[in-house]
């Protein structure tokens, strides 16, 4: 019996970590761009675009292990039923129960490590990132213009480019584009002094011998001022805190609190490990085969009852949020629903047969 528990365990290992692998990737596509796509616009430095690629791993990974090992079960016994692998073992005596003592113990363990990611190491990682972000954004904005790079400030509604840098710090060849409502202006100088101000929230520029064309595009009215020298300060935007995000805050504090907003983020936290262990139990009965029926036949019906779960459960925590669900129940009432449905997955086929014996 241990070798086939070993056996069991390791097909299911393998397609979970393969899943897992894939879903992972496909979901850093979409954060490596985002995160590529801020960077460039706010100077951020290669260092942390790098952490925080990594620090968007950890936080994704309590969403995508869930799904993962749902599917790694249901893959890996439906090849061992298509197979007739598992018809072979019950032939020889292997009871159903049998068959759940690898996969709780997986389960188990996953939801251990999910527990720990999602009530310590994810929220530390948010926070981290938040940090990391303001971090970058302030050095990006605060550091002086480089020579041959484009700069923008204020989301792009102020851009530089100076295309030459003396030894004494005198740019040579200036454009600089503004964007104040539906009018532009951009300004042509042959040389300019930049200077920063003490706090690092103003950036002035001194122009000399250039002009500047004004207007709206697609508008033939352009106004244009010839001048020897204009002063164009650059206000750098104050960088909000705000209110700390609610997927940083600590889990003790948390569990403290009495904001709805933050009980229905525990409630959240909670309800990740659990999810793996329910989808997990429920993924055996789930993958069991007719004859002749192909080995991906229930991988539809696993990713529809995943879609149920996790939007029943964000739905649930929108409304303890809101107070239309009571917090103290929770997101306990989904997976009580989950459990039911395994249920009745399990009793249907028993029952089906009774029904064809009787007919």
């Amino acid at each position: 019996m241990r070798r086939l528990d070993r056996y069991i365990l390791k097909e299911v290992v393998l397609s979970w970590l393969a899943v897992t692998a894939v879903l992972l990737a496909i979901l850093l596509t979409n954060q490596v761009a985002a995160v590529l796509e801020r960077a460039a616009d706010n100077q951020y430095p290669r260092s942390a675009v790098l952490t925080l690629i990594g620090l968007s791993t950890v936080q994704n990974l309590p969403v995508v292990v869930p799904i993962g090992l749902l599917l790694g079960v249901v893959l890996a016994f439906g090849r061992l039923w298509h197979e007739s692998e598992m018809t072979a073992a019950q032939a020889c005596g292997v009871g159903p129960g049998r068959i759940y003592v690898p996969i709780a113990g997986l389960a188990i363990l996953v939801t251990a490590l999910l527990a720990w990611l999602t009530l310590d190491l994810a929220p530390r990682a948010s926070g981290h990132a938040y940090a990391l972000r303001s971090e970058a954004l302030r050095s990006g904005q605060f550091s002086p213009i480089t020579a041959g790079q484009f700069r923008s400030f204020g989301g792009g509604s102020v851009v530089i480019y100076a295309e030459h840098a003396a030894p004494d710090g005198t740019l040579e060849r200036v454009f600089i584009k503004r964007a104040n409502a539906e009018a532009v202006e951009v300004t042509l100088a042959q040389r300019a002094r930049h200077a920063i101000s003490a706090d690092g929230m103003l950036h002035t520029l001194t122009l000399y011998d250039g002009e500047r064309f004004e207007g709206v595009p697609g508008s033939s009215r352009f106004r244009i001022v010839r001048f020897a020298e204009q002063v164009v300060p650059v206000r750098v935007p104050e960088l909000s805190e705000g209110r700390r995000r609610v997927e940083a805050v600590p889990t003790q504090a948390l569990i403290a609190s009495r904001s709805l907003a933050d009980r229905a983020e525990l409630h959240w936290r909670i309800a990740l490990p659990i999810m793996a262990i329910t989808l997990t139990l429920l993924a055996v009965p789930l993958s069991r085969l007719r004859p002749r029926q192909s080995r991906y036949a229930r991988v539809w019906l696993a990713v529809l009852i995943y879609f149920l779960y996790s939007n029943l459960a964000s739905a649930g925590r929108v409304w303890i949020e809101r107070g239309v669900v009571p917090e103290r129940i929770g997101l306990w009432w989904v997976h009580v629903a989950l459990v039911a449905l395994g249920v009745l997955v399990m009793a249907a086929p028993r029952v089906t047969a009774r029904l064809r014996y009787r007919g």
